[in-house]
């Protein structure tokens, strides 16, 4: 594409807006065995997405509000947040005219870091080990207490929210709503159920401001969906992308130089060459 233009720009825009949806919600359909669907132009863009994920082929398709509604917040929340990683990734390989399709696709690889959007997957595996082990939380709360324990409760806390994270109060309502009206059984869930409540109450957590963040909530809401824990980071690069692509759509607008990051060397500069056959 060219850089410089704006109809090619709109053009890209629109194409990714709309594909991305789409790969994602096969990959699901291909991991479940189901049939693919196809988008349909008569829906919003939170319920296309939702009957292009659920819809069954042998059943017609019955959008579920609540689903749809919690499925709409998750994509708000996670459509921007800051230049965190992925975000500045974008920015930076945008910043040397590279596409919009190859910026994003760098945002992605970012993204799949497990420090940055497998938080929520974090989040199922730990409760799915709290259950292999009995389901005795009071142990791993005792381990996360122990500093000299290398155990962290995951989806607790945030680095940019110290006091808390105010999309998780959002989202918590969501994901209560969620369980509620899907009626889900799954001991893991229950088991997140009774952490939120710990690290609620508890003196230590809340002294610590150790809350559940948006991670937590999140994780439990696509438990409760059916998404398997290994696409997590799928959904969340799906809510992340209108955020990625206004901010390379800034940066173009704005025609900003290329990135170039400051390094400062910190190291001794007083060294003395040494020879190598004296070394």
């Amino acid at each position: 594409m060219d850089v410089e233009s704006e109809e090619e720009i709109y053009s890209a825009v629109v194409n990714l807006m709309a594909k991305l949806p789409i790969l994602c919600a096969w990959t699901y359909r291909k991991v479940k065995g189901l049939p693919l669907n196809y988008a349909d132009r008569s829906l919003s863009f939170e319920d296309n997405i939702a009957q292009m994920f659920f819809r069954h082929p042998t059943e017609k398709y019955k959008p579920n509000k609540i689903v749809n509604n919690a499925l709409n917040k998750l994509l708000i929340l996670h459509a921007d947040h800051e230049q965190n990683c992925s975000t500045s990734t974008v920015r930076i390989v945008g910043s040397s005219h590279a596409g919009l399709f190859a910026s994003v696709s760098a945002g992605i690889s970012a993204l799949w870091g497990p420090l940055h959007g497998g938080a929520n997957q974090a989040v199922i595996e730990m409760l799915e080990k709290i259950k292999n082990d009995n389901g005795d939380i009071d142990k791993y709360i005792l381990k996360a207490k122990d500093k000299k324990d290398p155990f962290r409760l995951m989806g607790f806390g945030h680095r940019v929210y110290k006091n808390f994270d105010p999309r998780a109060k959002i989202i918590k309502k969501a994901a209560d709503e969620v369980l509620n009206d899907l009626g889900v059984t799954d001991p893991v869930l229950e088991i997140a159920k009774s952490l939120e409540k710990l690290a609620l109450t508890d003196e230590y957590f809340v002294k610590r401001k150790l809350y559940p963040n948006v991670d937590f909530y999140s994780g439990i809401i696509y438990r409760a969906l059916g998404i398997p824990t290994q696409m997590f980071t799928v959904m969340f690069a799906l809510g992340r992308l209108p955020g990625w692509i206004a901010q390379w759509w800034e940066m173009r607008k704005n025609n900003e130089p290329i990135g170039r990051p400051r390094q400062i060397f910190t190291g001794k500069t007083d060294l003395k060459f040494v020879p190598i056959n004296k070394r």
